[in-house]
């Protein structure tokens, strides 16, 4: 009986052991869950879809037009939202009745083709142009998002990660949801020349 104690003990000490120096670093350094509240990103994601970001990536690598990441709002850094970047540093974001055109840092112009987009907010017709550290976001569903169009853009430091896996629901478990590659999803017009 003893030599089962001892052998409960010393089973219940690793698995203490292993929270402490593996699943606890993990969630706190380099993935977090996040539960999506709204339908700003419908049909992207819905209300209450379960889903894990990817804090580590970006200390690697930029932040990419088409990543739906999750990030603090500027305005109250307690609350979290997850949207989908639209414009890059440096770039301007020209929006025409919902027709969304980036001018790139190398003035190529570029014609965004959305088709995650059900609903699309044609009352919005604005330009901006976003400084070295600053992003431009915008939910999938434009109409009810509160986005970079209302609040300005979002600076780096805010951006928590990007969305790397579903959970929930589970018919909808799957890595790298919602990830649109705009070099399929852009035309490039003509290069603006000075």
């Amino acid at each position: 009986m003893q030599d089962t104690w001892k052998g409960l003990l010393k089973d219940l000490f690793t698995l203490v052991l292993l929270i402490v120096v593996v699943v606890i670093p993990i969630r706190l350094f380099i993935i977090s869950p996040f539960v999506v509240d709204g339908e700003s990103m419908h049909p992207t994601f819905e209300n209450l879809n379960y889903l894990v970001v990817d804090e580590l990536l970006y200390r690697f690598k930029a932040p990419a037009r088409g990543d739906v990441i999750v990030f603090r709002y500027p305005n109250n850094p307690s609350i979290f939202y997850i949207k989908r970047i639209i414009g890059l540093p440096g770039e301007t974001v020209s929006i025409d009745r919902g027709v969304v055109t980036i001018l790139e840092v190398n003035g190529e112009k570029l014609a965004l083709n959305e088709p995650y987009i059900v609903n699309e907010d044609a009352t919005y017709t604005k330009d901006v142009s976003l400084n070295p550290d600053e992003y431009f976001v915008m939910g999938d569903n434009r109409p009810n998002s509160s986005d970079s169009r209302v609040w300005g853009p979002l600076p780096k430091k805010d951006i928590v990660g990007r969305v790397d896996l579903r959970l929930l629901p589970v018919k909808e478990i799957g890595f790298f949801p919602g990830v649109a590659h705009y070099t399929d999803l852009a035309t490039t017009t003509n290069p603006i020349t000075p």
